[in-house]
């Protein structure tokens, strides 16, 4: 079957802002000292402390937010010095009204208030950064930055110490920073990457040590430099943390049921480790961890038969999780299943797969996740550029425990399965390339009732990534592939799942084999971007799953026989204008095919995004949709043509310095014919009578009319009839 893929190709040309400029701002430095025998400062926010008198202030601080390179309206100044062990930061933050410094008790992590930032690339990679900050009430957070700051990691929680303290010149702060924490290079000259940066909150202003420009084309490999660290030695870090975690579980009690006593009690230890082999890799080490302090996920119901994402809250999966992430596709424009990703740790630990055979006058319990026996990984980046993953986890056996009138026994719910994750990155061209690779496994030892599953899934993929003029062009991609094997009743759901669905009635290029035991499949993306450097911006590329892409075994993988192009273009206004702050406009389009050549979709985005001038924020847009073939609606029926639509939407949030704040959205879908009407509108309040108290209230409406639902499916004169 023929078809084509048009693809348009933008070219902005506006005071040739397509060509590399040079650099507006100077690289600056800053040398530090080794505090010899002086005692280190206590601390406390107290900044008095003798020891900082060994080394000059540093006040070179100017805007960065709302006007770029304006001077500060506050003056602000910083030491750093360190010891064989620590790295220690101290701030002053001169404020003309110290009475209206905000300074938030917040939960970490919320960056509210006024505060101050400290970056190190200690790696030196220009990619990669810690993060720690501290607002005016000593609230703590820390991010971990990859991609040269296009990548962010809240999640990242490493042990460091700090406290503020607000008097009448402004705000002080201290921060005392393990070396176990950083990774560097233990060579004897060290010349990190540095950035300072602090936030007046009444302002909404944001000051920087470093200058970078707003419209940079990256953030790290922007930094300043940090040196006078010769001689620093990295630490052995070694941590041991046992454990040993009681509960007692009370409910309501059912006579009759086993299992169902009125309470509940529960023994459970464990123990974790985190062991330097060098400064650069870590080796974390985990036997039946407990999960039990983790933020519990939100509740979430997949009405459309397809799983959703969760994100990754577990300490020991946390630790250089950005190795290992792999994502197939994650554009600007969205729309193109970015959360798919070749490793998904989620999978590791999860509720147990099967379900018991019980008859009704049985009863019976079973697990709610499946107890990790065992985990270690390895991962780390060297000096010579190298990025390292290795992760081999080992969950076991898990069973139902039924009791029966006929006598009790145990049934296998989840099967002894051994997890396996590689991944190697290899930087050069002074950090503007890189090329990578990684390879996962899934081994299950499987019984007769568990022969849905999956006995073994490999997966391996390669990857590239060439920037050049600065960073402005990005040219990236990768290709995978996947290979499962199993019982053939096993391939045959994998084939007909709702992810696959090959017997569609309509599919010719697809066929179920009942006969075959495995499947393989290729995906991966290419694109080209251009950030930075100027107001005008885009990335267009193609992003491709073949039929039979499976990498739910220890991957995420929302669809599969698709192929589909996308663009995105942007253009910024981030000087202040009228009653605006900053403003931007992008445009999206997405064209999507099956690998029949059969075209499933087309779609455009158009939307505004803007910051005004009285730090109230807004947006708005419209998604047209005029051709869209949905091939799962009808569970395993003909492709369906839902009619042409568009949605509008708006949104606004209030000033969030102010007490009371208020914020509001609202969008529709409305299709031809009225077969798809839909609105939502939601809004709310949030007061904040104190510094230490924050009161929310929302509310939301929804509802429409879908006259096109699938129902059930009939035989109706031996054919198959959708209602």
């Amino acid at each position: 079957m023929k078809y084509i893929i048009a693809i348009p190709i933008f070219f902005f040309i506006w005071n040739n802002q397509l060509l590399c400029q040079d650099e507006p701002y100077e690289r600056k430095l800053y040398t530090t000292k080794h505090m010899g025998d002086t005692s280190a400062p206590e601390i406390d926010g107290d900044i008095n402390d003798e020891v900082w008198d060994m080394i000059e202030w540093d006040s070179s601080f100017i805007q960065r937010r709302p006007n770029e390179g304006d001077p500060a309206s506050q003056a602000t100044k910083f030491k750093i010095l360190f010891d064989n062990n620590f790295i220690y930061v101290a701030f002053r933050c001169y404020d003309k009204e110290p009475e209206k410094i905000v300074s938030r008790l917040t939960r970490r992590d919320r960056f509210d208030g006024d505060w101050v930032l400290v970056s190190f690339d200690s790696y030196c990679d220009k990619q990669t950064s810690f993060s720690f900050i501290v607002n005016a009430a000593g609230v703590k957070s820390d991010e971990y930055l990859s991609l040269d700051g296009a990548r962010s990691d809240e999640n990242w929680d490493p042990i460091w110490y700090t406290d503020a303290q607000v008097d009448d010149k402004g705000w002080t702060a201290e921060m005392k920073i393990p070396l176990g924490q950083l990774r560097f290079d233990p060579s004897n000259k060290q010349h990190w990457g540095l950035q300072v940066q602090r936030k007046i909150f009444r302002e909404e202003e944001r000051v920087v040590w470093q200058p970078i420009a707003l419209d940079a084309s990256g953030w790290v490999s922007k930094f300043g430099e940090l040196s006078g660290l010769d001689g620093l030695q990295p630490k052995r870090q070694v941590e041991i943390q046992p454990f040993v975690v009681a509960g007692l579980e009370r409910d309501e009690k059912i006579e009759g049921n086993p299992f169902q006593t009125g309470k509940d009690a529960q023994l459970n230890a464990g123990l974790d480790a985190k062991i330097a082999l060098t400064n650069s890799l870590m080796l974390d080490l985990t036997i039946n961890p407990d999960f039990g302090q983790v933020e519990a996920d939100p509740s979430a119901i997949a009405l459309d038969g397809f799983q959703i994402f969760f994100d990754e809250r577990r300490p020991f999966f946390i630790e250089n999780s950005n190795i290992f992430d792999y994502r197939i596709s994650n554009p600007e424009s969205g729309n193109a299943f970015g959360s798919d990703n070749v490793f998904y740790s989620r999978r590791i630990g999860r509720s147990p797969s099967g379900y018991p055979s019980v008859g009704s006058n049985e009863f019976f319990e079973m697990p709610r996740n499946t107890t990790i026996l065992g985990a270690a990984k390895l991962s780390g980046k060297t000096k010579d550029g190298w990025s390292l993953g290795v992760l081999e986890t080992v969950t076991q056996a898990e069973y139902a425990n039924i009791v029966s009138p006929d006598g009790d026994r145990r049934e296998l719910v989840e099967p002894l399965t051994n997890y396996f994750v590689g991944r190697a990155v290899r930087d050069f061209n002074d950090r503007n390339s890189s090329i990578g690779g990684i390879f996962t496994s899934t081994h299950r030892k499987l019984e007769e009732n568990l022969d849905f599953l999956h006995k073994n899934a490999l997966t391996g993929g390669l990857d590239f990534r060439h920037q050049w003029n600065d960073r402005v062009w990005t040219l990236s991609g990768n290709v995978i592939t996947s290979h499962v094997n199993g019982s053939k009743n096993s391939i045959q759901q994998t084939q007909t799942g709702l992810r696959h669905l090959f017997n569609r009635e309509d599919a010719e290029h697809l066929e179920v084999d009942t006969s075959t035991t495995s499947l393989t499949g290729t995906g991966g993306h290419i694109k080209l971007s251009r950030i930075g450097n100027g107001n005008y911006m885009f990335e267009g590329g193609v992003t491709w799953r073949s039929p039979s892409l499976e990498l739910n075994d220890v991957g995420f993988q929302r669809i599969s026989d698709d192929v589909r192009h996308f663009l995105w273009a942007s253009r910024v206004w981030n000087e202040p204008f009228s009653i605006f702050r900053n403003f931007r406009v992008n445009y999206n389009h997405w064209y999507v095919t099956n690998f029949a050549g059969e075209l499933n979709s087309v779609a455009w985005n158009f939307n505004f995004n803007a910051h005004l001038q009285n730090n109230y924020w807004m947006g708005a847009g419209v998604n047209l949709t005029p051709i869209f073939y949905d091939y799962s609606a009808l569970r395993g029926g003909p492709r369906f043509r839902r009619m042409p639509a568009w949605g509008p939407f708006i949104w606004f949030n209030g000033d969030n310095r102010k007490k009371l704040v208020a914020f509001g959205n609202v969008a529709a879908d409305i299709s031809k014919d009225e077969a798809l009407n839909y609105i939502y509108a939601g809004g709310g309040l949030t007061y904040r009578p104190n510094d230490a108290l924050e009161l929310r209230l929302g509310a939301n409406y929804s509802g429409g009319i879908n006259t096109m639902q699938y129902v059930t499916t009939e035989k109706v004169n031996g054919t198959d009839k959708y209602v």
